[in-house]
């Protein structure tokens, strides 16, 4: 499937199938196609080229396709004169069913106060609306965009869970996300998607290659031997007493040289998405 704009290529030569049961991670830095993907496959752009399906149904015959499947979007926009329970009831209406009990327990899970009109809630109080209202239904499949934007670590934790819940019933999830901890804590394999182009489908496990941790050490002692160390890649000495490195594997080595050469300051960085796909792959697609 390959969808362009003019002559701007958002997905190019997409071939990829999630099998029932599963929940898949679709990865990528921003503009890598991850949204433009969702749209085709809920029917909302045509495709240039190729198709989609939803258990077996095409996804621009949308009224047949959306009975199978319950999203969320990465920014919810809601009825502001409805209240919570209101959209609750009228987006349970529209879908192949809701679990009502279980929608109740999600609502207080996720700390919702479904009487509020929706004009007064905050970003991430409309999408734990959304949340409530897909984890409730009965979809075989879940398609998921961003879902945690706006939600706080205890919420995210509650979202997990809920992840975890629809697989154990088996249904789909289809997961958008920037978030390498929380694709790693839910999903079974996980799509990356790099500049239009597929560029990797693998395990979640895979998902390992991709970390990599950036240390920066001010010490008074002897320069730590660094080169050569398992773990430890890209070292500099960027001036007098300070080193510059970075950590791709277990940090034991690293440690153990680090702790001889008399410390004075250690700063620690996680890169963003972004900056790990751009070392992972290059700044073109592979």
């Amino acid at each position: 499937m390959s969808k362009r704009y003019g002559r701007t290529v958002a997905l190019e030569e997409l071939d990829l199938t999630v099998p029932a049961g599963e929940v898949f991670g679709f990865l990528g830095p921003n503009g890598a196609g991850k949204s433009t993907t969702i749209r085709l496959l809920l029917g909302l752009a045509r495709p240039t080229a190729g198709r989609a399906w939803v258990s077996g149904v095409p996804a621009l015959d949308v009224a047949r396709a959306h009975r199978h499947l319950a999203s969320v979007p990465a920014d919810v926009a809601l009825w502001p004169q409805l209240t919570g329970a209101e959209t609750l009831d009228l987006l349970g209406s529209l879908g192949p069913g809701t679990d009502t009990a279980y929608r109740a327990e999600l609502v207080e899970r996720f700390a919702l106060d479904p009487s509020r009109p929706a004009r007064t809630y905050s970003s991430g109080n409309r999408q734990k609306v959304a949340l409530v209202a897909a984890f409730a239904t009965r979809a075989p499949l879940l398609v998921l965009d961003e879902p945690t934007s706006g939600l706080d670590p205890l919420m995210e934790q509650q979202f997990q869970h809920a992840v975890r819940e629809a697989r154990e019933r088996g249904q789909t999830v289809f997961l958008s996300s920037h978030q390498l901890a929380e694709v790693e804590a839910v999903c079974d394999r996980v799509g990356i998607l790099r500049a239009g182009r597929l560029v990797e489908v693998a395990e979640v496990s895979a998902l390992r290659a991709l970390h990599r941790t950036e240390v920066e050490a001010v010490f008074t002692g002897p320069a730590p031997a660094l080169d050569g160390l398992p773990g430890v890649a890209d070292v500099e000495v960027p001036g007098p007493g300070r080193l510059r490195f970075t950590l791709v594997g277990p940090p034991a080595a690293a440690l153990r040289a680090l702790a001889a050469a008399e410390l004075d300051g250690l700063r620690v960085r996680e890169p963003g998405l972004e900056e790990i796909f751009l070392g992972y792959y290059g700044s073109e697609p592979r």
